[in-house]
């Protein structure tokens, strides 16, 4: 009987860092999950010393050392420059951030931006994988804090010339979004992430409230702001949504991040991506996502899983 074959994958948060060793072939079976704080304050160097020091955590509970391993990072690495860039855990924009941590640490990474890791894990091991046919497109979406997205291509990552494949939270959507962090206005993360829906609240209403709290008084029917507020919500998301279907023609969309959980977005949002697609019907599958929080890290894992161990 041969030996089964584990993957290690790495989720770099905004927070804390994650890692995972999974058998290859069922991913169910876990070997390790643990973590450690970033402590992004300190710097550079200390981020990859924490990095240092959840592979060894990894290696000690385990009994194994890995010769590669998947990353998923806030932002991406330039593939002209090789320099990371778009992170918002900004230390290690500007820095060869990838060759760093291979030189320090004495180990392959394959790395890969964290919304395309979300991308091809649910591509692979979420509901995607479970659907009466094989999509062979698959676009993830990330609405949290911010918007993101990955675009997986028969289980491959697409990541672009640029390295910027996917990244429809910084695609044009309306002038009122207002000024966004990348230096321009109106991108789809100003409108449809939960930031943005916050901020357009308060705006309207003079007062702060969270997400949380904002759904739920619209589904009350208790306030008139709420109510405009999770309106304009389901309408850019179906503009936005759209824009990507009549690019890419995906076979599948998951949804993930904070706003995947508002159960509204697969009813009323859909009605709404209904009138802005170049098509008299919608067959594009939007889905909610299977792996949840645990995404990230084990799309981290299957960049490697040609060279699992």
């Amino acid at each position: 009987m041969s030996e089964k074959r584990y993957l290690w994958g790495i989720d770099l948060g905004g927070t804390k860092i994650e890692g995972i060793i999974f058998n290859a072939e069922d991913h169910h079976d876990i070997l390790i999950r643990t973590r450690v704080d970033i402590e992004a304050s300190k710097g550079y160097d200390h981020i990859i010393d924490q990095i240092g020091v959840l592979i060894d955590k990894m290696t000690t509970q385990s009994g194994r050392s890995p010769n590669t391993i998947g990353m998923g990072t806030p932002g991406t690495v330039d593939p002209i420059d090789n320099l990371h860039k778009n992170s918002n855990t900004t230390c290690i924009n500007g820095k060869p951030f990838h060759a760093d941590l291979e030189d320090r640490l004495s180990i392959t990474f394959k790395m890969a931006n964290d919304a395309n890791c979300f991308a091809i894990a649910e591509a692979i091991l979420g509901e995607a994988a479970h659907l009466d046919f094989d999509p062979k497109v698959v676009f993830g979406v990330i609405m949290g804090t911010g918007v993101g997205g990955g675009l997986v291509v028969d289980r491959q990552i697409i990541g672009g010339r640029q390295g910027i494949g996917g990244e429809w939270g910084h695609m044009y959507l309306d002038q009122s979004g207002g000024n966004c962090y990348c230096g321009k206005v109106g991108c789809t993360e100003t409108i449809i992430s939960g930031t943005g829906v916050q901020k357009w609240y308060a705006l309207k209403s003079g007062q702060h409230r969270s997400l949380k709290e904002i759904v739920n008084r619209y589904r009350e029917d208790s306030d008139i702001v709420a109510r405009d507020a999770m309106h304009r919500l389901f309408h850019f998301f179906g503009k936005g949504i759209a824009q990507v279907i009549n690019i890419l023609d995906p076979d599948v969309v998951v949804l993930g991040g904070g706003l995947s959980n508002i159960e509204e977005l697969y009813t009323i949002g859909v009605e709404e991506v209904k009138k802005h697609i170049f098509n008299q019907r919608l067959d594009t599958r939007i889905l909610k996502p299977k792996l949840g929080d645990s995404a990230g890290v084990f799309g981290a894992a299957l960049l490697t899983k040609d060279q699992s161990m």
